[in-house]
C-alpha cells in the first residue's frame, strides 16, 4: 500500500532518452552544429608548409572583436575534417575527437567551427545544457551566480547525490579568485558587469553519482544587465538565450517603481545598496520578444523560465500582518532545502506567492511573461541573506532558497522527480 501511495504522490518528467550523441551548442558564441561540423587547431606548425604554418585566426579575431579584445596575430593552421581521409579520423563512443594530419601529427583540439573557440571534451556525448541568466542592470546576477555556484558545489550536489565541478582548472581559478573568495571570504560585493567586458562564460558539469544518469553540462553565462535593453548588445547574445535549456530571470523588488519609494522610505537612514532606477523587467521582456522570441512559431518560447525574484531580504521592510504586499509569516523568508526531488508543496506555495505578489506591484510584467513564455515559474531568492552596506557583506552570509529555481530547472529538464508530502 505504502508503494502504491508513493507511485500516485511522485511526479516525474518524462525520461530523457540516452542517444548516441547530441548537436553540440558552443559556450562562447552559442551556435549549434553537428559533431561532425567540427575543425580542429593544429598542434603542431611548419615554415616549410602553408598549410601549416602559423597564421591568422579571422574567425577567432571576430569573435575577440566583439569583446573589445586585441587580435592575436599568429596561430597554429585550422584542419577541416572534410579535407582529412577516413581513416585519420579518430572517434570516441561514435563522436569525432581528433585528427591525424599528412605528418602523421595527432590533435584533438576540437573547435568550435563558428568562432573557433575550444569546445569542452564531452561536446556531443552529453546534452549541451545551458541555464542563461539574464535581467536589467544592478539585478545582482554576478552575485546571484556566485552564490548558486557556491551553493550548489557545497550543499545541492550532495543533497541529489552528485558533484558540480568546473570543466577545468581555469574555470575553476576564475571562480573562485574573481567571485568566491571576494564575496563569500571577504565579504566584498562584486561590482555590477560592464557591457565593454568579455563575459566568458562559467562552465560546469552537474555528474550525478549514479552511472546510468547521463551528466548535465552547465553554462552560468554572465550577461550584463545594460546590454539587455540595448538592442546591438542583446543581437550578440541572443543565441545564447535561444539554445539555453533553461532561463534564469532576475528582477529586483528595488526596480519595480510600484515599491522602489516605499522600500527606499522604510529601510531609513542606512539603506543598504539600493539598485539604481534603470531598465523595468518589462522593458527585458521586449527586448527579448523582439530579439527571437518574435521569431519563433506563436511567437512564444517554450523554454523553462524560473523568474526570480532577487534580494529577498528586502521584503523584510514591506511585511505586514495583514498581508498588503507581503504577510509577516511568508515563504520568502523561511529558506528551504530539497533533498533527493523537487518539493512540489515548497515550490508551488513560493510560486504562487511570488506571482500574485508581482501581480499586484507590476501586472503589466506579468502579463507580458503569459504572452511571451509558456512555461514560467515564479521564486524569491536572498543571494546574501542581508542587503549589504558600504559595498561590505557584515556576518556570515546565508543564501535563501538560492538553489530552487535551478533544482526546479532539473525537474523539468526530466533528471529529477517532483513529490508532494504524503
Amino acid at each position: 500500500m505504502f508503494a502504491l501511495l508513493k507511485r500516485i504522490f511522485e511526479k516525474k518528467q518524462p525520461a530523457k532518452e540516452r542517444l548516441p550523441f547530441y548537436d553540440i551548442v558552443c559556450p562562447y558564441c552559442f551556435s549549434k552544429f553537428h559533431h561532425e561540423e567540427v575543425v580542429f587547431r593544429a598542434s603542431h606548425y611548419r615554415d616549410d608548409d602553408e598549410a601549416l604554418a602559423l597564421q591568422e585566426d579571422e574567425l577567432f579575431n571576430h569573435y575577440r572583436e566583439k569583446f573589445g579584445l586585441a587580435p592575436i596575430d599568429e596561430l597554429e593552421a585550422i584542419i577541416y575534417p572534410s579535407m582529412i581521409p577516413d581513416e585519420n579520423k579518430l572517434y570516441s563512443d561514435r563522436i569525432l575527437m581528433g585528427v591525424s594530419d599528412k605528418y602523421s601529427v595527432v590533435t584533438k583540439n576540437r573547435l568550435c567551427p563558428e568562432c573557433h573557440n575550444e569546445l569542452p571534451v564531452t561536446a556531443g556525448k552529453h546534452p549541451s545544457n545551458i541555464v542563461s541568466i539574464v535581467g536589467a542592470t544592478s539585478v545582482g546576477k554576478s552575485v546571484y551566480m556566485t552564490s548558486l555556484i557556491h551553493t550548489l558545489q557545497h550543499v545541492t550536489a550532495n543533497n541529489f547525490q552528485a558533484a558540480c565541478i568546473p570543466l577545468d582548472n581555469e574555470i575553476s581559478r576564475r571562480f573562485r579568485q574573481e567571485y568566491e573568495i571576494p564575496l563569500f571570504e571577504n565579504g566584498s560585493l562584486l561590482k555590477s558587469t560592464q557591457v565593454s567586458k568579455r563575459q566568458e562564460p562559467f562552465i560546469f558539469q552537474f555528474v550525478f553519482k549514479d552511472e546510468d544518469r547521463s551528466p548535465l553540462t552547465l553554462v552560468f553565462f554572465d550577461v550584463a544587465g545594460e546590454g539587455m535593453t540595448n538592442k546591438d548588445y542583446i543581437k550578440l547574445h541572443a543565441a545564447h538565450i535561444k539554445n539555453s535549456s533553461g532561463i534564469l530571470f532576475l528582477i529586483d523588488p528595488m526596480q519595480i517603481r510600484a515599491i522602489r519609494e516605499k522600500l527606499i522610505h522604510q529601510l531609513g537612514e542606512k539603506p543598504g545598496e539600493i539598485a539604481a532606477q534603470g531598465d523595468e523587467p518589462r522593458e527585458v521582456v521586449i527586448s527579448l520578444f523582439g530579439d527571437f522570441i518574435a521569431h519563433l512559431e506563436n511567437s512564444k518560447t517554450d523554454i523553462p523560465t524560473a523568474v526570480v525574484l532577487t534580494k529577498s531580504d528586502l521584503l523584510n521592510a514591506l511585511k505586514h500582518d495583514d498581508g498588503e504586499y507581503i504577510r509577516s509569516n511568508s515563504n520568502v523568508f523561511h529558506n528551504v532545502i530539497h533533498r533527493g526531488y523537487l518539493h512540489l508543496d515548497e515550490f508551488e506555495n513560493i510560486n504562487g506567492e511570488i506571482r500574485r505578489f508581482l501581480e499586484k506591484v507590476d501586472i503589466p510584467f506579468v502579463n507580458a511573461l503569459d504572452v511571451y513564455f509558456k512555461d514560467i515559474s515564479y521564486f524569491a531568492v536572498s543571494a546574501l541573506g542581508s542587503n549589504p552596506v558600504d559595498q561590505q557583506v557584515s556576518g556570515i552570509i546565508s543564501p535563501v532558497r538560492v538553489d530552487e529555481p535551478f533544482i526546479w530547472l532539473l525537474y523539468k529538464l526530466g533528471y529529477i522527480e517532483g513529490r508532494n508530502e504524503q
